[in-house]
């Protein structure tokens, strides 16, 4: 009799539990939510996360708010989402710091950028560029390095800062060139550019978009976009990757992540609806105005790519020394 009526009750939870489950995913969302940008608004990243939330809101009936977490490269946004309920309500539109070069860079992280996340999509990419003064005689990449190796010690280039991104491809993109550059941390990128134009700096890298005025008009010579493809906003630019050095791929990216533990009907709709939102021709054209490339990939396939920008960020920290405490 007891262990009928035990068996009737382990029969009944887990009925119960299934059921709540099913009612919890089928009828995703019921109420708000929350997209963490981790930086401040007004970036692309930002701009990326309104510019999908607006299509989430419309296709669900629910409001999709955007909440700005800066601090830590990135990490304190992240880090609030993978402590956050696992139930689809809160995700995060991660980077390649939060998600890839933090790792490595910081002595200490709050969180796994894979095993503590659902990877949803990698929404976009965009590529840094190599850029000069007019007056350095180089106008593509092997002639840069031509030079380099001919005389090291007359340039020097310009980054948006230690750990960044800029800074970390540049270092690898040294390392596996065989070439000697000493590096300038800025902060940010507006203070570089003016240094590259003044000619007190003779190369720098850092995002497209800051820098396209520049080269449409002359007063910088493009040498390289560390994309591991041509962007489709400027297809006429070259990559690194073509110009002797195949799979170079630096570039920055973001994408969106849930916690770990995500139920995976909340992950397949979640991921489904925001393929579909990065995919709108207007989303698409907005990105491509910004220097960026919609991606829109699985989430098995955005978990590859993880696993793999951690492997090769962690090859520019290690050979540039870079450390947070």
């Amino acid at each position: 009799m007891l262990r009928s009526t035990l068996i009737k009750a382990a029969w009944l939870a887990c009925t119960f539990g299934a059921a709540t489950l099913h009612a919890q995913t089928t009828d995703f969302p019921n109420k708000s939510v929350r997209i963490v940008v981790p930086f401040t608004a007004g970036g692309a990243t930002d701009i990326t996360a309104r510019l999908v939330a607006e299509k989430l809101s419309a296709k669900w009936g629910q409001a999709v708010i955007i909440d700005n977490k800066p601090g830590a490269g990135g990490n304190l946004g992240s880090d609030l989402v993978a402590k956050s309920a696992p139930d689809g309500y809160n995700i995060v539109l991660g980077v390649t710091g939060s998600h890839a070069i933090n790792t490595s860079l910081f002595k200490k992280m709050p969180y796994h950028p894979v095993t503590d996340f659902e990877p949803l999509t990698q929404a976009t990419i965009f590529p840094n560029a190599i850029v000069v003064n007019p007056q350095v005689p180089a106008n593509n990449l092997q002639e840069l390095i031509a030079l380099l190796k001919k005389d090291p010690s007359k340039y020097s280039y310009g980054s948006d800062g230690n750990g960044t991104g800029s800074h970390l491809g540049m270092e690898i993109l040294k390392s596996r060139a065989g070439v000697q550059l000493t590096h300038i941390p800025y902060k940010g990128s507006t203070p570089m550019i003016t240094d590259l134009l003044g000619g007190t700096l003779t190369v720098g890298i850092t995002g497209l978009p800051a820098l396209q005025q520049y080269i449409k008009a002359g007063k910088l010579k493009l040498i390289g976009l560390t994309t591991l493809q041509r962007s489709p906003s400027y297809p006429d630019y070259k990559t690194v990757a073509e110009q002797g050095f195949p799979n170079f791929n630096a570039a920055p990216w973001a994408g969106f992540l849930a916690p770990k533990g995500t139920p995976k009907p909340v992950v397949d709709k979640l991921s489904n609806d925001l393929i579909d939102a990065l995919k709108q021709p207007d989303v698409v054209l907005k990105m491509n105005e910004l220097g960026s490339t919609v991606v829109a990939s699985r989430p098995d396939e955005f978990r590859q790519f993880l696993v793999k920008q951690i492997e090769m960020w962690a090859e520019g920290v290690k050979i540039s020394g870079a450390t947070v405490d």
